[in-house]
């Protein structure tokens, strides 16, 4: 199972289908490895997932995005069949088989829509790829989960996951289901005998501020350990039902994102056409490849720089309580981690006060973007991070 993550991890290459979107989504996946250490290899980081229904009836104590109460869900009818078919074509044509990361549940479950195998078996039939299903409710109906395992049986894509929240609903899921049936299937563990760690975000840290309050235990897992989020995608976010599309990616659950992933910028679609245009939009405004020369700089919020103490000019430290980066390769480092710490000088400013001759600036842009693609910089809208900027203005 984790040599299968490292896989859908690396379908999400868009070097030759999307430059752009392929560089940011990889300076998401560096960003990630040094906020988020402890469950950096569980996130695969897919471009895209889409919401067939709207909140989920489940209702997790533990849910990291602290899903919303179920609503309703997005019928397979005549007219939503033609533009849910636009839409994967759209994300086909656009990113190539790293549509094939793509999925479709979020703060919902994939059971509470009585057409989901038929969303997905279109998935498949445009993209070659069947999307992965989480259920938390594989007991609700069993002709329909039984109807989504026989379409992994069929075309042998992805592993699906049940989610399992109690130790009698382990029980009945082998009652009810063949060692064959489940060949295909992850049991993802969350029931309270369990080990598994839950993610301090979203519901979870809500229920863990309760029991303090009311002077009670406030463990929420057996086992300690670094569980940040529970968001995977780095790339979009697409609720059918209200038309939306938002830019993510994860991030550590904090103040500002306590749900566990970043919102870059949300637009609504009512078309095919639309969806496509939001999509390329999104990436031309948020996605530069290089350090745009007008951005102010400044390094990651959870990042403290640490000036060298022998004098050294050829180096500087980042580090945070889980991790420390040692920046250095350039005898200009110290004064140009300093200028960015400062968090008021732009990309051009630093590159002016530190390349007096033009011979020298490729070198400065270069020390620069390394640390750009290495994900220290700060591109947090919460933050008014690089390619933000403008937006928040």
């Amino acid at each position: 199972m984790r040599q299968h993550r490292s896989i859908i991890r690396n379908q999400g290459d868009m070097s030759q289908s999307y430059p752009r979107f392929h560089a940011w989504r990889e300076r998401q996946i560096a960003r990630s490895a040094s906020e988020i250490p402890g469950n950096y290899e569980a996130i695969t980081h897919p471009i895209i997932s889409f919401e067939l229904s709207q909140g989920c009836s489940v209702g997790c104590w533990f849910c990291g995005i602290s899903a919303s109460q179920f609503e309703g869900f997005y019928p397979y009818t005549k007219e939503h069949a033609a533009l849910w078919q636009d839409m994967v074509g759209t994300v086909r044509d656009l990113f190539g088989e790293a549509a094939h990361t793509g999925f479709c549940y979020w703060a919902t479950d994939p059971c509470d829509n009585p057409d989901y195998p038929k969303f997905i078996n279109d998935y498949y039939r445009i993209t070659g790829y069947l999307p992965q299903t989480t259920t938390a409710a594989p007991l609700k109906n069993i002709a329909l989960t039984r109807e989504i395992l026989a379409l992994f049986k069929q075309y042998h894509c992805v592993t699906n996951r049940f989610s399992v929240t109690t130790l009698r609903q382990l029980n009945l899921i082998h009652q009810t289901f063949t060692p064959r049936e489940l060949l295909g299937v992850e049991l993802v563990a969350q029931n309270k005998e369990s080990l598994s760690l839950k993610a301090m975000a979203g519901r979870a840290i809500e229920r863990k501020k309760r029991l303090q309050a009311a002077g009670r235990n406030d463990e929420i897992s057996k086992l300690k350990g670094d569980h940040a989020t529970i968001a995977c995608v780095s790339g979009f976010l697409t609720s059918m039902l209200r038309q939306t599309v938002q830019l993510v990616s994860p991030t550590r659950s904090c103040e500002k994102w306590p749900l566990g992933y970043r919102i870059y910028d949300e637009q609504r679609f009512s078309n095919g056409e639309e969806f496509k245009a939001i999509l390329q939009d999104m990436i031309e405004r948020f996605m530069p490849e290089n350090v745009p020369d007008e951005s102010i700089l400044s390094f990651r919020k959870d990042l403290t720089f640490i000036a060298p103490e022998d004098g050294k000019t050829g180096t500087f430290k980042l580090k945070s309580p889980y991790i420390e980066h040692n920046c250095n390769g350039m005898p200009f480092m110290a004064h140009l981690g300093a200028l960015i710490a400062e968090g008021n000088h732009s990309a051009e400013d630093i590159i002016r006060q530190l390349a007096p001759s033009d011979a020298q600036t490729p070198f400065v842009s270069d020390a620069l973007q390394h640390l750009y693609v290495k994900g220290l910089l700060n591109d947090d809208p919460a933050y008014n991070g690089i390619a933000t900027q403008r937006q928040a203005a």
